[in-house]
């Protein structure tokens, strides 16, 4: 029976992923920078400084510094988050099953470290994690498998006993390279999109998940 969950946060926890669009959108129009909001996807999975990184080689502008763009995205993004993110259906009865039940908890994230603490304080989620993980933390973010490994390691978990939530391709492959069971939980629009069928389980919602997934 695995004995740990680790949780992705950004679409996963929290309804905030396609805030990311807005704020990266904002930010680059106000940087004259040549990116549009269909390109965001190029790097969905990335730390926010590693997608700024590529936009300067890819979509170079003048003036501001990669440093400075990607400070004003995090600024943005946390601002927006608290006016106009959620807690994505099914999250809280999970976390209070898996806390009822003894399971280790921690979650993984390509976001900053600042965000993640601040918006988990936020939501009020952190008393339900025993550990919180930025990819800020380790030298890559998803898809490489850095953040669950590290995750795993501040929870004193073996990654064969670990469980993955993640909602992103990119994550997915994540958490499957750290060696981990994934469960993946598109939004709708990606639902069906076969590269999820590496995934161990794949659900509409995490009100979907069986306490039977951790068994196996």
């Amino acid at each position: 029976m695995r004995d740990t969950a680790i949780f992705d946060m950004d679409g996963l926890l929290l309804d905030t992923e396609p805030l990311w669009t807005k704020s990266m959108k904002t930010v680059s129009e106000r940087h004259e920078i040549p990116v549009k909001p269909y390109q965001f996807k190029e790097t969905t999975g990335l730390k926010i400084y590693e997608v700024v990184a590529y936009w300067a080689v890819k979509y170079p502008w003048q003036g501001a510094s990669v440093q400075q763009v990607s400070d004003e995205v995090i600024e943005d993004i946390i601002a927006l988050s608290k006016s106009e993110g959620r807690v994505m259906p099914g999250v809280l009865p999970l976390l209070r099953q898996f806390r009822e039940r003894g399971v280790r908890m921690g979650v993984a994230t390509s976001s900053p470290r600042r965000m993640l603490h601040e918006l988990i304080s936020y939501f009020e989620l952190e008393h339900y994690f025993d550990v919180l993980c930025s990819a800020d933390e380790v030298g890559f973010g998803k898809p490489h498998p850095a953040v669950y490994l590290h995750c795993a390691e501040r929870l004193r978990s073996n990654p064969l006993q670990c469980i993955v939530f993640e909602d992103s391709f990119n994550g997915m492959v994540s958490g499957k390279a750290a060696r981990m069971k994934v469960i993946a939980v598109p939004d709708p629009a990606h639902f069906d999109d076969p590269r999820f069928a590496i995934a161990d389980e794949r659900l509409h919602s995490l009100e979907e998940f069986h306490y039977d997934y951790m068994l196996s």
